[in-house]
């Protein structure tokens, strides 16, 4: 026992970490790679032991005993026993069951491809013959050596032989689910196919004469998706902060694999973005790249669509005629970008297409739907990280301060907010009138400052718009005006822009400075963390990101739950409490009387 340390660890698997300990951020660090953060409040904050964040560590090689090791190193009392011995339990599930190949066999004249599920357990073994699972989609089967050379390439031990099923390869993806649901992940070691050859290098310098140089970090970040091309490696999820540089990583990893790729994102404007950079930063040309999207369907060796055309279909139940997409080339190589957002109807393209190479791309791998287990299973597990102020620190994302604003209710709205369900609650306290006063001072006395204003009701966003006499981007914005605002932001023609949450992700506003969030979507970690991401671009100001929110309402609750995701990765919120904009004012000016 070392009472100066800054870890509790408890027998139901919560570990308090005492913030004022001087050790705490270095445990902080330490703990990211395989607990989750469940409450930051002002002096002990709770993390939790969970067997998809184990596994997510197993996967980038950061082992159960490097886990454990963490906890005896930091731990203010004994760790129980009980707790050891699960993490070496839970942990050591992955990759006891693997996927590995099998031969293909002929039936009436019609090649048929097959899988091996093989385990060395004997009691896994019987377990999974024993669920419906294994009765729906395995089959009990003689393992026989595949004849492709490739394929010859897996090792197979002679336990694993004995303890064999033989499954559907269109199957492959939905198995890797169902057991993940059981508890087992399946480590997936059948090699993927190459797919069509295409030169992609990536420039020395851009297009502008700019030198390009990739950072370590994002070198690490490629090798830890492509390996050495055998087999299991080529598929995961890299997690980067907003800011670091994922579409580069996106990028180089094209760049060592050479194939034909097919990049999915969030909306028209990201598209045209990694356009724009796949023509700055490598050998690509007009001729090598194509947009699939609402207002252009053309398929080159390397194609960026949207998520929405994907998911559209022309009828409620009917067939989502884009996914044909997926199969009109022989990709080599899919990369998901914003991984954390992937709409429910992908996953299931993503459960079929398993002999592709792919790469999510995120900041965050919280999903507020709890399909974080389909990332792992579908796209791949968390290959790499680097924690967000490890990059701070090294200047390769900026400097970030962010403050919460409490602001009363006006008495107006005081009786209308007592008597309203929950959901018209959080609407009235977002929509709070004295709201758009604060936006104005904040506006005011930040002269140097380039200005996001961002929130989630479009009534409140046009009337800060017209308030601002600024320009706003909202979901029906078009495109092409989209594109211009976000170049006049850039270019310093306008110095503040109003925009709702389809600016949330994969925008590149790189001298953003302070964003001043108004509403939001309930309490969206992921939310929280993309909108801080608009600003962390490198600059030599400090970013500023200003929640404005009211006071004894449903928001104080919801905007404590958004701010997990950031307190893990180690920023802190100021609270002011203002009565006035005047009072947020002497704060600016460097007055530190409403400070709490």
């Amino acid at each position: 026992m070392d009472y100066s340390n800054p870890l509790i660890v408890q027998s139901d698997r919560t570990l308090l970490l005492d913030v004022h300990a001087s050790r705490a951020e270095d445990c902080r660090n330490a703990l990211i790679p395989f607990a989750e953060l469940e409450r930051s409040p002002e002096h002990l904050h709770t993390y939790r032991l969970t067997p998809l964040s184990l596994w997510n560590a197993n996967a980038a090689g950061f082992s159960p005993e490097d886990a454990v090791n963490v906890l005896h190193e930091f731990a203010r009392y004994d760790v129980p026993q009980a707790v050891e011995m699960w993490i070496r339990e839970t942990a050591g599930r992955f990759g006891k069951l693997r996927l590995v190949p099998a031969p293909w066999i002929e039936v009436e004249k019609q090649k048929i491809e097959y899988l091996y599920l093989v385990t060395e357990s004997i009691p896994v073994f019987k377990e999974i013959a024993a669920s419906a699972v294994g009765r729906k989609y395995l089959t009990l089967a003689e393992y026989e050596q595949p004849q492709d050379e490739l394929m010859k390439q897996t090792v197979v031990s002679e336990e694993e032989k004995s303890h064999c099923f033989r499954l559907a390869l269109t199957d492959r993806g939905t198995i890797k689910q169902e057991l993940l649901r059981m508890g087992w992940p399946v480590k997936d070691d059948v090699p993927l196919i190459d797919g069509e050859p295409l030169e992609i290098n990536l420039r020395e310098t851009t297009l502008s004469g700019k030198p390009f140089l990739l950072r370590q970090y994002q070198k690490e970040a490629a090798s830890a998706i492509v390996g050495n091309k055998g087999p299991g490696t080529g598929f995961g999820t890299i997690v980067l902060p907003c800011g670091a540089g994922k579409t580069i990583v996106g990028m180089t990893v094209m760049d060592l694999l050479k194939t034909s790729t097919l990049i999915v994102t969030t909306n028209i404007s990201a598209v045209h973005q990694w356009i724009e950079e796949l023509k700055d930063k490598t050998n690509l040309t007009d001729e090598d790249i194509a947009e699939y999207t609402g207002e252009n369907k053309t398929i080159k060796p390397v194609t960026v669509a949207t998520y929405q055309i994907l998911t559209w279909r022309p009828e409620k139940d009917g067939p989502y005629p884009h996914f044909s997409l997926f199969r009109k080339r022989n990709w080599g190589l899919i990369i998901y970008d914003e991984v954390h957002t992937l709409p429910a109807p992908v996953f299931r393209v993503a459960a079929e297409i398993q002999a592709v190479r792919r790469v999510g791309l995120t900041a965050t791998l919280v999903r507020e739907d709890g399909c974080e287990g389909n990332v792992f299973s579908l796209v791949g597990p968390k290959r790499y990280d680097v924690p967000w102020k490890d990059l701070e620190t090294s200047g390769f994302i900026a400097t970030a301060e962010c403050i919460e604003v409490r602001i009363d209710l006006g008495e107006e709205k005081e009786i209308e907010y007592a008597v309203a369900d929950l959901r018209k609650k959080h609407r009235i306290a977002s929509e709070n009138p004295k709201k758009p006063e604060f936006v104005k001072m904040l506006v005011e006395k930040s002269p140097q400052d380039k200005i996001l204003v961002i929130g989630q009701y479009l009534s409140q966003l046009d009337e800060l718009s017209k308030m601002l006499s600024c320009p706003i981007i909202t979901g029906k914005t078009p495109n092409d005006e989209r594109d211009k605002i976000y170049a006049d932001f850039r270019s310093g023609k306008i110095r503040v822009l109003v925009v709702s949450k389809v600016a949330n992700f994969a925008i590149d506003l790189p001298d953003a400075s302070m964003a001043i969030q108004v509403s939001g979507t309930f309490g969206s970690r992921q939310e929280e963390a993309q909108r801080l991401g608009r600003i962390l671009r490198p600059k030599e100001r400090k970013s500023r990101f200003f929640t404005l929110i009211t006071r004894n309402t449903v928001e104080e609750e919801f905007g404590s739950n958004r701010q997990k995701f950031l307190a893990e990765q180690g920023y802190q919120y100021r609270l002011l409490r203002c009565k006035d904009a005047a009072d947020l004012g002497e704060y600016l000016d460097g007055e530190q009387v409403c400070l709490k």
